[in-house]
């Protein structure tokens, strides 16, 4: 037993280790970096929200620089297809054949930037390779690397030419985070950091370095695995999901689906926080993130200015916690 959390210390230093990585390229989104981090440990997607300019980019980029994954970055338009996505059948001359060319989807941490950009069917061929983890094309199936994530940015909903996510594919990001603008002295740092030479294409002369791989990374996914979950707290993440469908303000509340991704994202978090079991606390701290994006609100709430996370925050509250 004592080798087993000999690993589990490592492993949990090692994913530690990454977010110290991150921070020398990446100020101020702590939140967002461990959100990311609790993802990749439960096997998740993300949704990134905030205005162009917080750095969502070298956010995602300098998380694969410190674990050694590859990374692509997709810009959606509103004339991108299935096939800029997924890849395309191409006809080789010299063997007269068409041959498969992968698309930039076949990846570890896929950036879908300005996803709510695009038209729905292109949005939907994202879709079959983030539930299914693999890509159908001309009659053959191919398997997408291991660890994949999409991590998708979204300009709030206000920003024109804008394509809303349906819910089916809103429920398959296991989070959505939302990154604020900085405060004050956060901005003062990144603006010394620009004024004393950091270049955002150049993560390695900013002195990031990798301290984790994709093997490594499976193990502590593995090790998540382990902690355990009481019928107390189970029956707790139900309540709360339950207690969104009852919530006056909510027109569709959280799906038996959203409730598994809060099981899973609480599961991450415990682990990271050095816990062999999940408690409620956990729960309440992912239950935002987790949620936020799986509630859709009545129009009248909408319009009094009712958001989501006010409506997840009161069922917390009015939901009995289990001793």
């Amino acid at each position: 037993m004592a080798h087993m959390t000999d690993s589990t210390d490592s492993l949990r230093a090692s994913l530690a280790a990454v977010r110290t990585e991150v921070g020398k390229a990446v100020v101020g989104q702590d939140g967002a970096v461990t959100g990311l981090i609790i993802a990749l440990l439960a096997g998740g997607h993300v949704l990134l929200e905030g205005v162009p300019g917080v750095a969502k980019t070298l956010l995602v980029r300098s998380l694969s620089a410190a674990m050694r994954l590859d990374t692509k970055r997709i810009q959606f338009t509103p004339d991108l297809m299935p096939g800029d996505i997924t890849g395309s059948a191409v006809y080789d001359p010299k063997s007269g054949e068409f041959e498969f060319r992968e698309g930039p989807v076949f990846t570890n941490i896929l950036l879908a930037d300005e996803i709510n950009r695009t038209p729905p069917k292109t949005q939907a061929a994202l879709l079959e390779a983030m539930e299914e983890r693999q890509v159908s094309a001309d009659g053959v199936t191919r398997k997408l690397p291991a660890p994949f994530l999409v991590a998708a940015t979204m300009n709030p909903i206000e920003y024109e030419g804008t394509y809303t996510l349906p819910e089916a594919q809103l429920d398959r990001f296991l989070l959505k985070l939302v990154l604020d603008l900085p405060e004050r002295d956060v901005e003062l740092e990144v603006l010394q950091r620009h004024a004393s030479g950091f270049n955002p294409r150049d993560l390695a002369a900013a002195g990031l370095t990798p301290v984790l791989d994709a093997a490594t990374l499976a193990k502590a996914q593995a090790d998540v695995a382990t902690v355990t979950v009481s019928p107390d707290v189970l029956g707790y993440a139900v309540d709360l999901a339950r207690g969104t469908r009852h919530s006056p303000s909510v027109k569709l509340g959280v799906s038996p689906r959203g409730t598994t991704a809060l099981l899973a994202a609480s599961r991450a978090w415990a682990w990271l926080s050095g816990s062999t079991g999940v408690t409620p606390d956990h729960i309440q701290t992912m239950a935002v993130p987790v949620l936020r994006h799986r509630i859709q609100l009545r129009t009248e709430a909408e319009l009094e200015g009712v958001a989501p996370d006010t409506v997840l925050r009161s069922v917390i509250q009015q939901v009995q916690v289990p001793i």
